[in-house]
């Protein structure tokens, strides 16, 4: 009895799998045919056992497999979206940074131009002050100097030529005359 229902279970695969290979060709006639099979009785038992579940199956797979696709090809137009912004806002940013760059430039050389104009003049008020202790008396430009902040003092002192400074120096604080020429001698 065990042999009869495993022939026929073998039996109702076979004609399962040639319902399948038809069913390729019409649809319709697997659905309907395997209605049928689905139903056959062996012994009185319903078979659980579906036999175009292969084709089913591919089926199925081919469906989940179309569908990871459609998936992927929808995240790579996204990625590929995402590319053209980033390149997008990438020269943008790199034109906010050269006009940064030309900007601090510019900025770098007004500085520099107004430090140089600031020096030129400071320089031009330096020398008109060696002017007028060069024409001054020894005792009037002495006290003068001695009135001044000590760096001041010895910066004109500094520019001052040796003839003057010899003139001056009686009338200086003797300590301020002695720093300068110890930074003199110094090389300062």
């Amino acid at each position: 009895m065990v042999r009869q229902v495993r022939f026929l279970t073998s039996s109702l695969v076979v004609a399962g799998l040639a319902l399948a290979i038809l069913a390729q060709d019409s649809p319709h006639a697997v659905a309907e045919s395997g209605v049928t099979a689905a139903k056959g009785t062996e012994g009185g038992r319903e078979s659980t056992q579906q036999p175009f579940s292969a084709s089913h199956a591919a089926r199925e797979e081919k469906a989940i497999q179309d569908a990871r696709r459609q998936q992927l090809a929808e995240k790579e137009a996204a990625l590929a979206a995402k590319e053209q912004e980033l390149k997008k806002l990438s020269a943008k940013l790199e034109a906010q940074v050269k006009a940064l760059e030309e900007n601090k430039k510019r900025v770098d050389e007004s500085l520099k131009a107004r430090s140089d104009t600031q020096k030129k003049q400071q320089d031009e008020k330096v020398q008109k002050m060696v002017k007028l202790f060069k024409s001054m008396r020894g005792e009037q430009a002495g006290q003068l100097i001695d009135s001044l902040h000590e760096d001041l003092a010895l910066a004109l002192l500094s520019r001052l030529d040796t003839k003057t400074v010899a003139k001056l120096a009686p009338f200086i604080n003797q300590p301020r005359v002695v720093k300068w020429i110890s930074e003199n001698l110094q090389g300062k």
